[in-house]
This record gives structure tokens, C-alpha cells and sequence, in this order.
């Protein structure tokens, strides 16, 4: 009796380094019969081929989930406890459910399967590789949202990002309390000075 292939979910986040914004989350059950060419880590891809291979995941892997923690989550918890949580959410919706988890980095969160963590699994594995593609380009997305309300800060450009011009734009306009993260020291830095800094409205 041929033994069948054990369901292992990929799961990588998007959006740990930012001073702004939420982190996000994917999970990732890649189909064995349903081959997706070019997967890759996510920083290596243009916005273009990253976008055409999320369609193509959506498409034909046999389960994918995004989640996401809140910035209020990242301030209250920690970016590493809060990543961990979004991880979790990401597997926990997948259907079918994963007999086991890779996850990029070296910290596995508390899953219902068993879990390894896969230093630099973005590049040597497709499934994580799938789920950075996923998880780049849905908070992507979102900051295109959030730019959209808020585009003083530019964050169509660098994503919530600590650039050169987001630090300049922070200075300037002060911090947005619903997207800045409190908790990292350039925001702190400015609510020290700007105690009272509120969300902008346009």
C-alpha cells in the first residue's frame, strides 16, 4: 500500500521589522498534484511576480489562510509574541488541517500538529516560500489601505517601514496612534515630545 504524503503547512510573516502597521501571517498546504513553478522567498520577487504567484496559490494550493495581529496586539504583547499569534490564526483556519507545520525562523508557535522551525525555510522550502508570497502581498495591501487614509506618510512607498523618509514624515506629522506601533522607540521617541498625538484626519 503506497503510504500517502503527510499534509505539512508552510507558515511565514510579513511585516516583524516595521515601526507601523500590523504583522501578517500565512499558512500554506501546497497541492502535490497541482505544481506551482517559480515559489521563492518573497524579498526576492518583484511586486509583479509576487502578485501572480499569490493568484496562483489561491488558486491551486489545496488550503491556504492569512491572519493577521493588530498593532494594538504588537504594543501589548511584543513583536515576537505577536507574530506567533498571527502564525497560530493563519494554521488554525486552514481546511484541511495540517498534520505538521514548518515555520520560518527559529520559533514555533503553540499549533494542534507538530511544528518545526526552519531557519531560512523561505528559500529551501516552497511551502513557506508559498506563505511568504502570501502573507508579502496581503500586508502589502494593507498598508495601501492605510495610505490611502493616511497619505502623509507615504506608506505606499515604504510599507511601515523605518526608511530615511518615514522617519522624516513620523517627525513631521507626529504619530498615528491606530498604525503606529507605540511600543518601538522612533514612535516613543515622538509621543514623548507629542504626548497628545492622536489619528490624522484628512
Amino acid at each position: 500500500m503506497l503510504r500517502a504524503e503527510p499534509r505539512i503547512c508552510g507558515v511565514d510573516e510579513a511585516g516583524r521589522g516595521p515601526i507601523a502597521g500590523p504583522v501578517v501571517a500565512a499558512a500554506v498546504i501546497l497541492d502535490p498534484d497541482r505544481h506551482i513553478h517559480g515559489l521563492a522567498d518573497s524579498k526576492l520577487l518583484s511586486a509583479p511576480r509576487r502578485s501572480q504567484l499569490a493568484a496562483s496559490i489561491r488558486r491551486d494550493a489545496l488550503a491556504w489562510a492569512v491572519a493577521c495581529a493588530s498593532v494594538e496586539e504588537i504594543d501589548a504583547l511584543n513583536i515576537l509574541r505577536a507574530t506567533l499569534l498571527a502564525m497560530r490564526r493563519a494554521v488554525d483556519a486552514l481546511r484541511p488541517t495540517p498534520q505538521e507545520a514548518w515555520i520560518d525562523g527559529n520559533r514555533c508557535p503553540e499549533l494542534p500538529c507538530p511544528a518545526r522551525a526552519i531557519v531560512g525555510g523561505d528559500r529551501s522550502h516552497a511551502p513557506i516560500s508559498a506563505a511568504s508570497i502570501l502573507a508579502k502581498t496581503v500586508r502589502d495591501a494593507l498598508m495601501l489601505d492605510l495610505h490611502r487614509l493616511h497619505p502623509e506618510y507615504g506608506f505606499d512607498r515604504h510599507k511601515g517601514y523605518a526608511t530615511r523618509e518615514h522617519l522624516r514624515l513620523l517627525e513631521q506629522f507626529g504619530p498615528c496612534t491606530s498604525v503606529h506601533r507605540r511600543s518601538v522607540a522612533p514612535v516613543m521617541r515622538q509621543l514623548q515630545r507629542d504626548p497628545v498625538a492622536t489619528d490624522r484626519v484628512n
